[in-house]
């Protein structure tokens, strides 16, 4: 079988090879889950959760090693990659809990004479696609509902990080799962892996995180089965600062909403509408925080690792250059290595027009575009002005206006006075062109179930 190299982004040295899969194999990895399925969707809830529990603390016990892999095939520093290792394994312990909290209903009909009973079922084989971004928690963000609903599933992860995914399922067999619950497809050509899956009839569930337009095209292909799809698309989220906010406060949580992973996230601020009053203190507080950022490889204490590919740096180098085109001013921009990485300075603009073009795209890299606004209507319309709806982040002083406000955000997650949404407790998700239905919390498990109801004689 033909391989293809993994390399680091940092230095654009190969660090290893994994197999290039096409459809047969594909097809074979459906085969295996399939054949599990039966015998881990009859385990009870006590096993399943078991088993998961064991997998957390396995994680946990294999911190250090998981993070420098991480460090090694994304670029991320060590300290983001240590944190992804919590937060990843937290899901499932969250999900081994969940896997004995049993869901259902029972009552008497309107009309009387019969009695209802509701259970939930696993829906069956899960095809899973997940991003580069973080491998780790992204693949147990769906594996963990997967296999506690009674679910077992096909994984593809991203090409450019697939040995976390590898190393997930290890530590998942060495707790007791399995070896054929989840199957790992590592290839270069993924549309013809999920287009195999999304086309075999015993595959019933598609979790896919990635671009809007993937996820439309997966969409498309998973009606013509009606497959349950559920999709954590694109964002574009605003970061709002009002007048009256703790401006220390929201600089810690701007750092940690726009810079976690170099700003290569989903759920990273996108934009930043900062009111008049306060914008010249704001960014000059900001700045000097950003200006403490290392831009180096994870091995040299960096803060802000690489870009994942040279494509990425072009993206984002295209953005930056139009909105400076537009007028805007580089309040700061950092030093980067001059080795063979992908990199990218962490730049804060200034001077936004508040219509640019580099606001309505999704940059991805550790680029801040700062404009102001003067009242409550101005940036609600400019923070719903946009097709995505995932995440948002609102800093304000009043806590009952910070409220009022983020009931009027068209999003599925609005972090307040605070630069983090993610918690495997909470739903995770978004609106509009963000994506379709929720990981994490009881929503999580309940994505890979099916309702089922008996109605039963009752004379």
């Amino acid at each position: 079988m033909s391989t293809f190299p993994v390399e680091n982004p940092a230095t654009r040295e190969v660090i290893g090879h994994v197999p290039d899969h096409g459809p047969e194999e594909a097809r074979a990895a459906v085969d295996r889950a399939h054949a599990a399925f039966g015998e881990w969707s009859r385990t009870t809830p006590r096993h399943r959760s078991d088993v998961l529990r064991k997998a957390f603390e396995l994680m946990l016990r294999d911190k250090d090693r998981l993070a420098e892999m991480m460090a090694a095939e994304n670029g991320k520093s060590l300290s983001d990659a240590a944190g992804e290792v919590v937060y990843a394994a937290e899901f499932f312990r969250w999900f081994s809990e969940e896997a004995v909290r049993p869901g259902g209903d029972y009552g008497e009909s309107p009309a009387g004479g019969t009695r209802t009973i509701v259970t939930h079922r696993p829906v069956g084989v899960a095809a899973l696609v997940t991003p580069w971004n973080f491998p780790a928690a992204m693949a147990t963000r769906k594996i963990g509902p997967a296999l506690a609903a009674g679910c077992t599933c096909v994984l593809k992860p991203a090409a450019e990080t697939p040995f976390t995914a590898i190393a997930v399922k290890e530590l998942l067999v060495e707790a007791g799962m399995p070896e054929d619950a989840v199957q790992i497809v590592t290839t270069t050509d993924a549309g013809s892996a999920v287009s195999t899956w999304l086309e075999d009839e015993r595959v019933r569930k598609i979790s896919f995180t990635g671009s809007t337009r993937v996820g439309q095209l997966l969409l498309g292909q998973a009606a013509e089965r009606v497959v349950n799809a559920s999709m954590e698309l694109g964002g574009n989220a605003p970061l709002v600062v009002t007048q009256d906010a703790d401006l220390d406060e929201a600089v810690t949580g701007a750092m940690l909403a726009k810079f976690r992973n170099g700003g290569q996230a989903c759920t990273a601020a996108n934009r930043f509408y900062v009111h008049a009053d306060v914008a010249e203190e704001f960014t000059a507080k900001f700045v000097e925080a950003v200006s403490q950022l290392k831009v180096a490889p994870a091995a040299e204490g960096g803060d802000i690792g690489p870009l994942i590919t040279a494509a990425a740096v072009e993206k984002v180098t295209k953005a930056v250059d139009g909105a400076i085109a537009d007028g805007a001013t580089v309040a700061y921009r950092a030093e980067v290595p001059t080795g063979e990485g992908h990199w990218y300075p962490a730049t804060v603009l200034t001077g936004v027009d508040q219509h640019a073009a580099v606001l309505a795209e999704e940059i991805f890299g550790p680029v801040a575009p700062i404009t102001t606004w003067t009242s409550d209507e101005e940036v609600l319309a400019l923070v719903n002005g946009t097709e995505y709806g995932l995440a948002s982040y609102l800093f304000c002083g009043d806590l009952k206006r910070a409220l009022q406000l983020a009931e009027r955000v068209e999003a599925g997650m609005v972090g307040i006075n605070r630069g983090l949404v993610s918690d495997p407790s909470a739903p995770f998700g978004g609106v509009k062109q963000s994506g379709l239905g929720r990981e994490g919390a009881r929503e999580g498990l309940l994505e890979f179930t099916e309702p089922q109801y008996f109605s039963v004689a009752w004379s």
